[in-house]
């Protein structure tokens, strides 16, 4: 298995290398939409893969941008040739309509995260992604809040202080026998996991809370989480925050509830 190789622009490239026009404006803005999308079953019409639902979100953002389109049959082919190398893929589109698309593997440690939880950190107010709606290029304050807090994840607030989302995913709460998790409004990623387990839970009349997790709300859970494409559920059983940390129990039971979304 080799991660030099990608699609772009219609072809396979063995490189560590992609050239981009020095005014390209995904270069000198970070002007391009992205999504990572887990691939089950080695397959992209696997219902867990979830291909559609990535393509509609990357549609919404390129309707909104007035941005061209790709050649969706040509992107579908790059992942097609790339899903036999890698489990991972990243979908990158450009204003012009170019598709680039790189794979990579699974993280070493996820099944130890899945099972034992993270540490988190709430980073600045000053971390908030622009267009926070929208999966673009521009992630810049995300990875800041990432890399500069000693933490596996950071988590990212609004000006009065409120949770938001992780750096990499959403959050989601269990108490008062109902998940929890923060509305869109409230400047967030509209998650693909997020929406399936939105849906999946009100489908089996399972209670869900879409509130915004103010600093006192957060302290009533009894266990939190992150999700994403990627790692699927995450528990997180440290949170520090310049008024001190917060614990939660990465074994709750509620987590097998949704873990069952990702048993294919």
């Amino acid at each position: 298995m080799t991660n030099n190789i990608f699609w772009y622009n219609g072809k396979l490239i063995n490189s560590q290398t992609l050239e981009l026009d020095i005014n390209n404006p995904g270069l000198l803005y970070g002007a391009t939409i992205f999504t990572t999308l887990r691939v089950y079953q080695n397959s992209l019409d696997s219902n867990l893969t979830n291909w559609q639902a990535h393509c509609d979100r990357l549609l919404s953002s390129l309707q909104t941008f007035g941005w061209q389109q790709p050649d969706w049959n040509r992107l579908r082919q790059g992942a097609q040739i790339l899903l036999a190398h890698f489990p991972v893929l990243r979908i990158t589109l450009f204003p012009d309509g170019r598709e680039w698309i790189t794979g990579r593997l699974l993280p070493e440690d996820l099944t130890e995260k899945q099972k034992t939880g993270v540490v988190c950190a709430v980073a600045s107010s000053e971390f908030y992604r622009s267009l926070p709606s929208h999966k673009t290029g521009n992630y810049l304050s995300a990875w800041l809040a990432k890399t500069s807090l000693d933490a596996q994840e950071a988590i990212l607030v609004d000006a009065q202080g409120n949770w938001l989302e992780t750096s990499t995913g959403n959050l989601w709460g269990w108490y008062d026998r109902s998940w929890w998790t923060p509305p869109i409004k409230a400047g967030i990623l509209p998650g693909i996991v997020r929406s399936q387990l939105v849906n999946w839970l009100q489908n089996h009349q399972q209670p869900i809370q879409e509130e915004t997790w103010s600093g006192e709300l957060v302290q009533r859970f009894e266990a939190i989480a992150y999700t994403n494409s990627v790692v699927e559920v995450i528990p997180i059983h440290t949170v520090h925050q310049p008024t001190g940390s917060l614990e939660y129990n990465p074994y709750h039971p509620s987590f097998q509830q949704i873990r069952e979304l990702f048993v294919a």
